[in-house]
């Protein structure tokens, strides 16, 4: 049986799609044994927030990221990111505050940085602060946040047409929902944790 990230790469016909995954200190303690499931390019994404032993993690993830060339990116800390030569993931509220010490940073460094997004506005502010990928979200209902409203997938495509950066989805992106993704414009896809989840 194929997983998710694999399933993924066959979303937009003649375009690869990318994929992300995303740590979480409860629902994915210990990312570790599934970057093997990853192809090669995928990115990882450390969030783990306020976890003690986040460097301690982010420096296993950055040698197994390197050892099967995949993308480790730090969420929400710019010094841990800097420390293990990492890329960038920055909430949207983070984004909406970014200063010049992170453009200046990814411009020299041309290191990965990805920014999250729940409307067109922060979505046009990522874009404006030339990140290389938005995640918008939530997408599908999702576990991680239960009250949120999602966009649905019209509303994404509509987001997705009117976008000057690569969008992907995140929330709720399941082995069942990633059909309705097809043809949707969706440069690639984040979840947190299962990759074999139908």
């Amino acid at each position: 049986m194929t997983n998710l990230a694999e399933r993924a790469r066959r979303l937009n016909p003649g375009m690869r799609t990318g994929f992300a995954l995303m740590t979480d200190h409860k629902r994915l303690p210990d990312p570790l044994p599934l970057l093997p499931l990853l192809p090669p390019g995928s990115l990882v994404i450390l969030r783990h927030y306020d976890t003690p032993e986040r460097a301690t993690l982010a420096r296993a993830l950055r040698k197994a990221c390197r050892a099967r060339r995949l993308i480790l990116l730090i969420a929400d800390d710019f010094d841990l990111a800097v420390a293990f030569d990492a890329g960038l993931h920055l909430p949207e509220g983070r984004a909406r505050n970014a200063g010049a010490r992170i453009r200046l940073w990814h411009r020299r460094t041309k290191a990965k940085l990805s920014v999250a997004a729940h409307s067109r506005i922060a979505v046009r502010r990522a874009a404006q602060l030339g990140a290389d990928i938005t995640l918008l979200s939530p997408v599908f209902a999702t576990a991680s946040h239960p009250d949120a409203v999602p966009l649905g997938i019209a509303r994404f495509r509509a987001l997705v047409r009117g976008a000057r950066i690569p969008i992907w989805a995140l929330g709720g992106v399941t082995g069942r929902t990633l059909r309705m993704l097809a043809n949707s414009g969706a440069a690639g896809i984040a979840t947190v944790g299962n990759l074999t989840h139908d």
